[in-house]
Order: C-alpha cells, then sequence, then structure tokens
C-alpha cells in the first residue's frame, strides 16, 4: 500500500479521516480546513454522573449526550439518528435494560442528581451551572459533575466509536497521614464459602454455582464515608497476591483470594490521579490535591509500595507560570522507572524509586501535554501554530532524560486523542473544527506512518477510554476495547441487546481487517490486551448468563473460555459501574469505576469490588 506522507493530511480512501455526515455508506470528502478554535490539547468529554438512574436489570446506563466540546449530540447525526445510537444501544460496559424493563434494582441505586449540565464549549472551559452544583470554578464546597458527552465519531469507511471518562469531587478532610500499612476499618466482604452474602438475604455466593464455572472469591463493600457525591476509583492494579486500588483518600491493598484489606495508606486529601501502570517492582504514583479548599489543585505526588503497603516519597510539581497553565490538571504514566507527568503545556519526569526529577517541560520546540507508558515512553505534544491550524506530534520519549527519540507530525488540524498501544504504536486523532472527525494510525518503531485503521461500512465500534475528568489536559491511556500485537489491532464491534459481536482484527501493515471471531450465542466480548500471545477478551454478562475470560488466537477462531462465572451472580456482576477490571493468575478482578449512593445506608452497601477464580 502506498502511504501517505506523515505531514500531509489523510487522503480520502480506507482508514482516512472521515466525514460523519456523509453517512455510514457514502465516500468521505476530503477534510476542509479547520475554523478558529481554541488553541491546546483536546479534552476527553466526562462520562455519566455517578448512580445516575438506570432502567432495567440493574444495568449501569449511558445518560443523554450532552452538546458541547468534542462530540456533541445531534451535530453530526449518525445512521440512527442524533448520536447515531440506536435507543436501548448497549455499549462496551454500558449495558442495555433488561428484557422486563425493570426499575434499577439494588445493586444499580440511582444518585443524588437533578440533571446534567452541559458540557465546555472548549477544552477546559468553564461549566456552565446544572445539577446539584456548580461549574467547574465554584465558589462553595460542592462538586464538578460532568455529564456524558459520549455520541458517535466516524472512523475509516464509516466506522463508529464512542468514548467516555469520568468526575470527581471535594470534601472536608476526615483522615491523617500515616507511611505505615495499618488496616483502617475492615471493608465488608461477602466470601464464596457460605459465610456471606450475595444479595438480599443471607445467600452464598457460590451455592447456585455450577459445574465448571468459577468460584466467586469475594465480594466488597464501601466502608469509607464519601463526600456527598461518591468518588473515583483508581486501579485496580495486581501485585502477587494483592489487589490494590485508590478511592478518596485512600489506597489499600486487599488479599486476592478473600478480599480482606491487607493494609492502607490513608492520605491527607483526594486523590485526583493515578498510574496506569505499576512500576516492574510494585510501584505506583498517586496525584493528591493540594489542599481541602475548592481551589485545591492535583499538584502532590505520593508513591506507594504495593509490595509493602507503604508511602514512599512526597513531593509538590513545580508551579507553572500563566492562568490556564496552573489550571491544567496532571496525568501520571509510568514506563520503566520513571513516571511522567503531563499537564496543559507543563511535563515532568522523575525517578519512580527515589522521586528524583529527572526532566522538565522543554525550553523550546512542541510541548508534551500528555503521556502513555509501558514498554515505551510516549508523548503527546502540541506545538506553536495558528490556532485555527493546530498541529501535534506524537513522540517517543527517553525515559532518562525526556529528550524526543523521534517524532510523527500528526496532519494539520488533527490532535492526538488516545494512545491505544504503545508497542506496537496505535494513536487515535481527532480534528475538531469544522467538522468533527476521527481516525487510528498505527507507526513503526521509528515513528513512520504504517498504515490507516479502515474500518467497514457498517460496523459499530466501541473503545472505552475512562479516567478522572481532566482540566486543560488530557488523558492519553487507559484505554479497555482494544488490543494490538506485532501484526494486528484488536476492536470488538459493537451490536443490539441480544446479538452477538465479533472480535476484528485489523492488519497493522495494510490497516485493513484481517479475520472476525464471533462470540457466539448471545454473548459480548470487549478485549482488553493480550495475554500470551492471544487477545484476552472479557465475556460480558447478561441477565442470565455470568460474565467471563476467555481468549483468541491471533489467528482467529473461537474464544477459548479461561473462566466461566456463575449465571447465578450474573446480576451482581452486572450491576459496577463503569467497571475497572484486572486479570492476573488465573484470577479476574471487577472494580466499580466510581462510588456513590444517595444516602448514607445505601452508600454502605455499594459493592465496590468483585474476584473471580478456580
Amino acid at each position: 500500500m502506498t502511504q501517505p506522507p506523515s505531514q500531509q493530511p489523510p487522503q480520502p480512501g480506507f482508514g482516512a479521516p472521515q466525514d460523519p455526515q456523509q453517512g455510514a455508506h457514502q465516500p468521505p470528502a476530503q477534510p476542509p480546513q479547520m475554523p478558529p478554535a481554541p488553541q491546546g490539547p483536546p479534552q476527553t468529554p466526562p462520562t455519566a454522573p455517578p448512580g445516575a438512574p438506570a432502567p432495567g436489570y440493574g444495568y449501569p446506563q449511558q445518560p443523554p449526550a450532552q452538546p458541547g466540546y468534542g462530540y456533541p449530540l445531534g451535530a453530526p447525526p449518525g445512521p440512527h439518528g442524533p448520536g447515531g445510537q440506536p435507543p436501548g444501544q448497549p455499549g462496551a460496559y454500558n449495558q442495555p435494560q433488561g428484557p422486563y424493563n425493570q426499575p434499577a434494582g439494588p445493586y444499580n441505586q440511582p444518585g443524588p442528581y437533578g440533571g446534567y449540565p452541559t458540557q465546555p464549549q472548549y477544552p477546559g472551559a468553564p461549566t456552565p451551572g446544572g445539577g446539584s452544583g456548580g461549574g467547574f470554578f465554584k465558589g462553595r464546597t460542592g462538586v464538578i459533575v460532568a455529564a456524558a458527552a459520549a455520541a458517535l465519531l466516524v472512523v475509516g469507511g464509516g466506522t463508529w466509536f464512542a468514548l467516555s471518562g469520568d468526575d470527581k469531587e471535594d470534601k472536608p478532610n476526615v483522615s491523617k497521614s500515616s507511611d505505615d500499612p495499618k488496616p483502617t476499618g475492615s471493608e465488608s466482604v461477602d466470601q464464596g464459602d457460605g459465610s456471606g452474602t450475595g444479595g438480599e438475604g443471607d445467600e452464598d455466593l457460590n451455592a447456585g454455582r455450577k459445574d465448571g464455572e468459577a468460584k466467586v472469591l469475594f465480594l466488597t463493600r464501601n466502608d469509607i464515608d464519601l463526600p456527598r457525591n461518591g468518588a473515583d476509583v483508581f486501579g485496580p492494579w495486581v501485585n502477587g497476591d494483592t489487589v490494590v486500588k485508590a478511592m478518596y483518600r485512600e489506597v489499600a491493598g486487599y488479599s486476592v483470594t478473600d478480599g480482606q484489606k491487607k493494609w492502607s495508606v490513608p492520605l491527607p486529601a483526594d486523590v485526583c490521579s493515578a498510574s496506569v501502570q505499576s512500576s516492574s517492582d510494585g510501584k505506583i504514583v498517586v496525584g493528591v490535591k493540594d489542599g481541602l479548599t475548592d481551589k485545591a489543585k492535583c499538584n502532590d505526588l505520593q508513591m506507594i509500595d504495593t509490595n509493602t503497603g507503604k508511602a514512599g516519597w512526597k513531593k509538590s510539581i513545580p508551579k507553572p507560570s500563566g492562568i490556564f497553565a496552573s489550571l491544567a490538571d496532571y496525568t501520571l504514566s509510568i514506563s520503566g522507572k520513571t513516571l511522567a507527568v503531563g499537564g496543559g503545556s507543563n511535563s515532568y519526569g522523575y525517578d519512580v524509586v527515589t522521586g528524583k526529577q529527572l526532566f522538565g517541560t522543554p525550553k523550546s520546540g512542541c510541548e508534551p501535554f500528555a503521556y502513555a507508558g509501558g514498554p515505551k515512553l510516549i508523548a503527546g505534544a502540541a506545538c506553536d501554530s495558528d490556532p485555527e491550524k493546530p498541529k501535534h506530534q506524537v513522540q517517543q520519549i527517553d525515559p532518562a532524560t525526556g529528550k524526543p527519540q523521534w517524532t510523527y507530525n500528526t496532519p494539520e488540524g488533527w490532535e492526538i486523542d488516545k494512545v491505544y498501544s504503545v508497542s506496537p504504536l496505535v494513536v487515535s486523532i481527532t480534528q475538531r473544527e469544522p467538522e468533527k472527525k476521527w481516525s487510528i494510525i498505527a507507526l513503526t518503531d521509528n515513528g513512520k506512518l504504517r498504515s490507516q485503521i479502515a474500518g467497514g461500512k457498517s460496523d459499530k465500534f466501541q473503545p472505552r477510554c475512562g479516567g478522572a475528568f481532566v482540566i486543560f489536559g488530557q488523558n492519553l491511556e487507559g484505554c479497555t476495547g482494544v488490543a494490538a500485537d506485532a501484526k494486528h489491532f484488536y476492536m470488538a464491534t459493537e451490536t443490539e441487546y441480544g446479538k452477538a459481536n465479533e472480535l476484528v482484527a485489523f492488519d497493522l501493515d495494510t490497516g485493513k481487517e484481517a479475520w472476525r471471531s464471533p462470540a457466539g450465542g448471545e454473548r459480548k466480548m470487549t478485549p482488553l490486551r493480550m495475554e500470551g500471545g492471544n487477545v484476552l477478551v472479557y465475556m460480558q454478562p447478561s441477565y442470565n448468563t455470568g460474565g467471563g475470560v476467555a481468549t483468541v488466537a491471533p489467528t482467529g477462531g473461537a474464544p477459548k473460555t479461561l473462566l466461566q462465572h456463575p449465571a447465578s451472580t450474573a446480576e451482581i456482576e452486572s450491576s459496577f459501574y463503569s467497571p475497572k477490571m484486572a486479570y492476573a493468575d488465573g484470577r479476574f478482578f471487577l472494580a466499580s469505576g466510581r462510588v456513590s449512593a444517595p444516602n448514607d445506608k445505601a452508600e454502605e452497601e455499594t459493592k465496590t469490588m468483585m474476584g473471580f477464580g478456580q
């Protein structure tokens, strides 16, 4: 295939950024020039407010999309009308309403919301008040509630995608800082050995388990007095016999076998960011607000050693100059022994073990605004340019010095949105104006354009990119629903409720579809990552079938089940809000992406994490 030069806008044809307004079956037009738009990196729309009422069998629902930056409702319309998605269409993690159209059950309580505020009109813009709280710039203790703007965008030859994110809020301090791993209370745990409950009664979680089904190892409930509108959850990270998550003002480790809290590190203020990756020796870094007032920023870094459950070094990020720079939230990424911190037009690098600063923001040239970690350190960088024609670069960074080892210039007007994989490198890019467009590109190890992913004319796909809401910044990593190996990029199709979906492999050298693997029956699967050379997928639960974990060979074929979760706990498994997942050593963990409830009693009953194994 003849590939377009890296400095030129993608040309019409498969894989080129397409115009959603043309419809799924019409040929694309040449991207028009971008009209005036605010300068700065793109912003991922936040997800639905936690606890929003969800009809059906306990499945979290996706609220109506709101107008604003990125992907506005009804502009452009999709093949199914405004937003592009038919009513009740399930997302990768936003399950459809139940077969009997039941109200939200005990596992999915509605939250205290009076409405959804509108989205900012450009990255980081102040949000008008709405719902129960004010906008970004509050004059009193309250909550930033950002509504979902999960609309659909076109990529390739009419392929549809959606993005999402999360929100957060403040509350007066209720905990003290400590460097020692001390359990702070005993988080309510339901175990699968007959000692706990799996529902409203005294039912054993494993009482209904059938032959061949995995065991429910534990189910934890919240034990933290949270702010009135809940708190984001970060993690989980698995390190040997411990699964770790961070929420509100605590980082805690739990036994992978029974869910009992092994250690806890209280923090002086809210956790507001965290590294998606842990270091190879089990260290993570979380961002902590630098105060307890409404003006507190996510400026403090705290290292946690998950081997010992102890807090390590702590330091504050240097205060940047300029009003917009000071408003930016920071995102954290770990590659090797380097913690890369990006936010707005400021970036820094730290040694994960010692906390020593390794590098800072470049004094000239294109400035990194966010990073993606793992086996390589990748940066998204913004260059000084005409605001009407923003210029971005993908950079591979030397973790020791912060200097670019190579750069790739995105086409003029196209901005870096997400990094789906760092090795091989697969990047999502978007054009905000004059029309919302989306493309996925693959780059070689030396930063040359390898291919542009060509979607089908009728397929819909829905990668899920969550994380705490970032102001004047961008979170490049943490997406699920995508995977990649040396030859292929993987996504799963989105189908209507009750209809199985397919895993689609795209050839990274050509961008074209290579093969498809059906989930089988009425099941839906979501790729998570690679596992032993195969694609690791999560088999989503339905109202009468438990979820599970399976693998698909890199040549295709039927999914091979690793864990089949019990059908008797499918309702509980389906109830987790915007779940975060981890699979390690034959065990699978689900953690709620955000914990909230309408009152204190419901807050204590909120299910926070669930484990499955043999």
